[in-house]
């Protein structure tokens, strides 16, 4: 860490040496994520429970010269994470950088929504953030040699978007009180823990959620008109997980387009 203001900009950003692991890395934004972290130099662990779509994913990085791998796991089970970062480590020897992505939003109003419905979502978008950075910070503290953490919340996790999300919503606030929290604890360890928010992003999921087309209101409601691209969630969080965010810990950077003036 030592004479950061000495290294070049390339420098900054490169993360040759670095093992990351990005749930939910095998579609939207967790993909965008992925690319960007393997582009830049680390090997990248893409944890999905949707094997077939990692291994595409991991196939069209290879082609690129980068080094992926899928390793299918469900973070809401705790034995599938713990076997997720033990074959992290086996594999590559070392954890650098975690990014919490995975995450679920069914639309349903309170009125419908069963404590099944419920649970699921907390289970997968909060208890898997716990799941994951514990038993990964854990590695990177018994290594001694610091790490990022990053979360993906949303702008929910600051006001709510739309009518049919307050499980989604919930889940979203606690992801980042927990990134707070956690940041606090996890700083005498040199493990620096951030979050993203994004806004409308132009993923399959966001596409399904709304019947192939995004409606002329939505794209009004947000200041530069167009939805965001994963890769601009990707190029954020390879900002905040390399050197260039060095001095930033706890902190959430909301990437809407302007969404949330309007």
């Amino acid at each position: 860490m030592e004479n950061v203001g000495n290294q070049s900009l390339g420098k900054l950003l490169d993360l040759t040496g670095k093992v990351a692991i990005v749930t939910g890395g095998a579609v939207g934004i967790g993909r965008g994520i992925a690319c960007r972290l393997a582009e830049a130099g680390a090997k990248v662990v893409i944890a999905d429970r949707t094997q077939e779509a990692a291994n595409r994913t991991v196939a069209e990085c290879l082609a690129k010269g980068w080094t992926v791998k899928a390793i299918s796991a469900d973070v809401s089970v705790e034995e599938e994470v713990k076997h997720l970062v033990d074959e992290t480590v086996s594999t590559f020897g070392q954890i650098d950088i975690l990014v919490n992505n995975a995450g679920i939003y069914p639309v349903i109003p309170l009125t419908e929504t069963t404590l099944e419905d419920f649970e699921k979502v907390i289970n997968t978008n909060l208890r898997g953030v716990f799941l994951c950075t514990k038993y990964v910070s854990e590695k990177m503290i018994a290594r001694n040699a610091g790490g990022r953490i990053l979360n993906i919340t949303s702008i929910d996790a600051i006001h709510p978007s739309m009518v049919g999300l307050a499980s989604y919503d919930a889940s979203k606030h606690g992801v980042w009180g927990f990134t707070k929290n956690v940041a606090l604890e996890l700083a005498p360890y040199k493990i620096w823990v951030n979050a993203i928010a994004p806004g409308g992003i132009n993923t399959p999921g966001v596409r399904k959620l709304q019947g192939g087309a995004v409606s002329e209101s939505f794209l009004a409601g947000i200041p530069m008109h167009r939805m965001g691209e994963p890769d601009e969630i990707g190029k954020v969080a390879l900002f905040l997980v390399s050197e260039m965010a060095s001095y930033m810990t706890g902190s959430q950077v909301i990437v809407d387009g302007g969404f949330l003036l309007s």
